[in-house]
């Protein structure tokens, strides 16, 4: 990507949020999810490609499943429907597509892609990876 000129820019979320009260420090819901923090920054600093590295060459519906099957290029109305089927895990793949959503709703010019890392350079060269776009 530096050979090409593309500036990457990264996000993360994670840790664990405290509060101090009287008894001592305690829990409490705060952490941005790092696929939501990451579509944050990209919509704030304008990005046109939307990246998320995961561990699938592309998002499947039906996932290990006889009838799994890869999609390709995929519309947010599209992603929408497949969430309300429960097609994809919470605190694994759904929130990954929540972000890709987002991010493609706020900026509807710009796409949004989930594939893996070692399917990077075949995501380049524009022939591989889940493609998410805003019809």
């Amino acid at each position: 990507m530096i050979e090409e000129n593309i500036v990457t820019i990264c996000a993360g979320g994670g840790g664990v949020s405290v509060i101090e009260t009287n008894q001592g420090l305690q829990g409490v819901e705060a952490v941005i999810d790092k696929d939501f923090a990451s579509e944050k920054l990209a919509e704030l600093v304008d990005a046109d490609l939307f990246i998320i590295l995961t561990g699938v060459d592309y998002v499947y519906v039906n996932f290990n499943q006889p009838n799994q099957k890869e999609l390709h290029q995929v519309s947010t109305a599209e992603l929408k429907q497949y969430v309300l089927e429960n097609q994809f895990a919470p605190g694994s793949m759904l929130p990954k597509i929540e972000a890709a959503i987002a991010f493609v709703e706020q900026r509807p010019q710009a796409k949004a892609v989930i594939t893996s890392l070692e399917n990077l350079n075949q995501l380049l060269k524009g022939n591989s990876g889940t493609i998410i776009y805003k019809e």
